[in-house]
């Protein structure tokens, strides 16, 4: 069942799209309140990446709507209150910007470029360079980093902005244990302390299962959207979830779905 929030920062209600014949969402629906810990996960092919290029204003939906900050992305929102990260990172090889530098320009979306650097933004920056093991690495170039590292900058730099609403695709993949528990506490900060929303789509949910609000189960349409424990009980694994899930989601719809 949907989860009804009385003045969301994302609001997707009715959505379906698809690609020609293939329909990838049906009637999608669901709702992110301010300061909430949201996971989406489904299996390979469920329709996450689509539901994310029609939330983020890149697709529009062919049916339904969706609306980020009450009005539609397609509509361009303050860019520094909504903070993506994609799955994989797209630095240009032979971009000069040193790590400090990318992570930087996270604030200025924020305060204006016009603006003197303030201590807060230094202090931003540097929890943010801190939350992603990244503090021995500011002065280095990014073109010189490998792919897990230029991942991490794009989180410090997402973390940077301090957005209202952080959306995070598959942001672990390829990142250490260590700096998976750093991430952890980052995105747990960024709720606490600045009411900040995060959508977290990932298949890796081990580290953070213990602070998340809900999850949403995707798979072309909402199979589930409740409490962690809610899906625990039913036989879901919040780890590593790349088998149980799809097994879990042949048994529902066998079912008749949620």
């Amino acid at each position: 069942m949907q989860t009804s929030i009385a003045h969301p920062v994302l609001s997707v209600e009715g959505v379906s799209f698809a690609y020609g014949a293939h329909r990838v969402l049906d009637d999608v629906g669901l709702q992110v309140a301010p300061g909430e810990f949201t996971a989406l996960v489904g299996p390979n092919g469920a329709g996450k990446s689509t539901l994310l290029r029609i939330v983020l204003g890149l697709l529009a939906p062919q049916e339904g709507r969706v609306e980020v900050f009450g009005v539609s992305p397609l509509r361009r929102p303050d860019r520094w209150r909504l903070g993506y990260v994609p799955q994989r990172p797209r630095l240009a090889p032979d971009l000069p910007a040193t790590v400090d530098e990318v992570v930087a320009a996270g604030r200025l979306a924020k305060q204006g470029w016009w603006r003197r650097t303030r201590a807060v933004d230094r202090d931003a920056i540097g929890h943010a360079l801190e939350s992603v093991a990244l503090e021995s690495l500011r002065t280095h170039r990014v073109g010189e980093l490998s792919g897990g590292q230029q991942q991490r900058v794009l989180i410090a730099k997402a973390l940077a902005t301090e957005p209202e609403l952080l959306i995070l695709d598959e942001p672990i993949a390829g990142i250490d244990a260590q700096a998976q528990r750093l991430f952890r506490d980052s995105l747990v900060h960024l709720v606490r302390e600045h009411g900040s929303a995060v959508l977290l789509v990932s298949h890796e949910l081990g580290a953070v299962a213990e602070d998340l609000d809900r999850v949403v189960v995707l798979r072309r349409r909402v199979l589930f959207d409740g409490k962690p424990r809610e899906l625990a009980d039913a036989g879901v694994s919040l780890g590593v979830h790349a088998d149980d899930l799809p097994r879990w989601l042949e048994e529902l719809s066998e079912n008749g779905g949620a």
